[in-house]
């Protein structure tokens, strides 16, 4: 059911929120290409250090998140976006003038925290307009938008080097902001009323976490987009080294990484399509039971090749993977998301704050125990996926009146 008009189209909703939404996306995997030339650069003695400066944005974002949701439910959605823009921003201009690792890492945790107020608000937003499988299936929209990003995001990247330094990559962030930002200030109208904010407090935060955690779906359904974001964090981290140092791919890597994520998008438009029918609960567990299944097997045929099975093999299974995480994305978040749209500002906060808290440690680990193969990568998949499942299959258990299938 919709429950808030606006006065821009349901088309243009959809392309604003999937822009500020991809303005992540774009921070994280334009940068790929260019992680051993930063390196190098800033004398990063260790590449595996590089890795950091994809796995700080997700911290950053981590902390933002908890602040956005209740800071928005206090001064408006419009002005709490706004002040995630400045602060990424100034993270962007950080980056473009870092001389070394911890000047990099200081620029890349303020893009994080200032990507969080887009990102985090605009899912309060959304949930503002829109609740239940409507929800799933506009998000699920948002991403299939979102998704042309990723997509051309390495090649991007690629770009700008052939023609100019790495510094070029973060003016390229810092223009995409820029515009997204003026768009979005006039086109998008406030979603919620000031009679219906409440004073930014501390107090407010603490009953905002406490009833998010103690709602078993909501917290429930968190843990389980958190364990398997781990595990794509995990591949974001090390797939510049697996497709360029161990399959030796060269430029072809843009290529690569690009099939992955039009996977996720396909899944993600049909996802829209078959969540009405089916239900959000449904396709989420047949999916990550094929995630678990698939990469428990596909495990076993890399062992036997050391770590490095036949490229078309690995792109197979990487296809299969991404479509089912795509999947998984819009129903999460909704399925977390439905029992909280009383609060939707600091549930949706609680909700992507903790996700991605309990995502980044292994996503890190997955990505540091890179040693030249893809057995890290495939174990991290078939493990979390497995306790993801075990986690899911107790939220499922809830009898939670809003949460339809």
């Amino acid at each position: 059911m919709t429950l808030h008009k606006n006065k821009v189209s349901f088309i243009e909703f959809v392309f604003i929120m999937a822009m500020m939404t991809a303005m992540t996306a774009l921070a994280i995997d334009a940068t790929l290409p260019a992680l051993g030339e930063i390196g190098q650069a800033l004398n990063v003695a260790d590449s595996n250090d590089n890795q950091l400066i994809i796995s700080i944005l997700f911290t950053g974002m981590a902390f933002g998140q908890i602040v956005y949701g209740p800071l928005s439910d206090s001064i408006g959605r419009k002005n709490a976006i706004y002040i995630g823009f400045t602060l990424y921003i100034a993270g962007c201009i950080l980056s473009i003038f870092s001389t070394d690792l911890t000047t990099m890492l200081m620029g890349r945790f303020l893009q994080g925290l200032g990507a969080a107020g887009p990102r985090i608000v605009s899912i309060a937003l959304i949930r503002d307009r829109y609740e239940g499988r409507e929800m799933a299936q506009v998000m699920s929209f948002i991403m299939s938008v979102f998704i042309f990003v990723p997509v051309i995001a390495p090649a991007i990247g690629e770009g700008i080097l052939y023609f100019w330094q790495w510094q070029a990559i973060f003016v390229c962030f810092l223009i995409f902001a820029l515009l997204i930002l003026l768009w979005f200030s006039i086109r998008q109208e406030e979603t919620l009323p000031r009679h219906a904010r409440v004073p930014f407090s501390l107090q407010h935060i603490y009953k905002g976490i406490k009833e998010t955690c103690l709602n078993r779906t909501a917290f429930a359904y968190t843990i389980v987009s958190g364990i398997i974001f781990g595990a794509f964090l995990g591949y974001l981290s090390s797939a510049q080294k697996i497709f360029q140092d161990a399959y030796q791919t060269g430029d072809a890597f843009a290529l690569y990484f690009a099939l992955f994520a039009l996977s996720i998008g396909l899944a993600s438009f049909l996802n829209a399509r078959l969540v009405m029918r089916f239900g959000m609960r449904e396709i989420s567990g047949h999916a990550i039971n094929t995630i678990s299944v698939v990469s428990s097997i596909f495990f076993i045929f890399a062992f036997t090749y050391d770590g490095l099975p036949p490229f078309y093999s690995f792109m197979t299974y990487g296809l299969i993977i991404f479509f089912c995480i795509g999947l998984l994305f819009g129903n999460l978040g909704a399925m977390a998301m439905e029992p909280l749209g009383h609060i939707a500002g600091i549930g949706a906060a609680v909700v992507g704050s903790l996700s991605t808290f309990i995502s980044v440690p292994p996503g890190i680990l997955v990505g540091r125990l890179y040693d030249g193969n893809i057995l890290p990568l495939v174990a991290g998949f078939a493990i979390l996926s497995v306790l993801a499942g075990f986690v899911f299959r107790y939220a499922s258990t809830a009898d939670i009146h809003p949460v339809r299938v």
